[in-house]
Parts: structure tokens; sequence; C-alpha cells
């Protein structure tokens, strides 16, 4: 009798053990796995072709609570451009490779830093020198359970 108590003992320990080695695991990737999504949030935009009399200069990205209230990831990824152009045929032009409001945004960038990020600093790494720089953005999503485990969408 004390040998099956023993061996039960020992199965939920080992149970318990293992629950806690996931969960541990999974608190870990979580930051990881949203920070890739953002990164390829903002290569996606890096990818695109870009329009005549324009020049990608860099890229950023963020995963967090970003913007608003209350909890949830955010996604956001970013490329600073310099153009001849202006913002709304940069605006025209992007229109075409977004599939819905949230993707291909334009906005006339007048510093470093990334304004429409409010819970977070975000900057590109460019001094911006002028009234040509523009920055395209989009919010991405990650339908995965790892937005739920991540510490930065509480």
């Amino acid at each position: 009798m004390k040998k099956i108590v023993r061996i039960i003992a020992a199965f939920f320990v080992s149970f318990f053990l293992l629950a806690m080695f996931m969960l541990l695991a999974l608190l870990i990737a979580a930051p990881m796995v949203n920070d890739h999504k953002a990164k390829k949030t903002a290569d996606k935009l890096a990818n695109l072709p870009l329009p005549d009399k324009t020049e990608y200069i860099e890229q950023a990205y963020k995963a967090g609570k970003l913007v608003g209230n209350g909890n949830g990831m955010q996604y956001f990824g970013a490329v600073l451009i310099k153009s001849e152009l202006s913002a709304e045929e940069l605006q025209e032009y992007y229109l075409r490779f977004a599939t819905n409001d949230e993707e291909c945004v334009v906005e006339p960038q007048v510093s470093a830093e990334i304004k429409i990020i409010e819970h977070e600093q975000l900057r590109f790494n460019t001094d911006i020198l002028g009234d040509n720089y523009y920055m395209v953005y989009s919010w991405g999503d990650n339908p995965t359970i790892f937005h739920s485990f991540d510490i930065r969408g509480h």
C-alpha cells in the first residue's frame, strides 16, 4: 500500500513540476515570439517596392501595450523613408498594399521619435533633417496564445 501511495505522490509531484516548467518556458518564450511578430510587421513594410523618387532609410518595431487603455498586446512596425513625393501621393501609393485601415499608413516624420506610440519610447536612429521624411507604419496581429503570456500587454 505504501508503494502505491509513493508512486501516486511521485506522479503528482512530477506532473506539477512539468506544468511549472512548461509555464515558465511559455513566460520566457512569449516576449521573444511577440517581438518577432513585430519585427515581421516592419519587415513586411521594408520589403514593399518603393515609389519613384523615394529611398528607404530604416525600420523600427515594438511589441507591447503601446496605445490606448486596458490590456492587450499590440504589434507595431514602421519604416522611415525619404521622398520627393507628398504625403498624399505616398498614401495613395501605399494604399494598394493595405488590406485594412491599420496597414501602410503614411505620416510625415519631423523628428526621430515615433509619437504614435504612447506607452513606450520608440525612435528611429536617423536624424531627421528637412520636411521630406515620412513614416509608413502598420499594426500587426498574432492570433496565438503568446499574447496572453507576455507581461508587457498587461
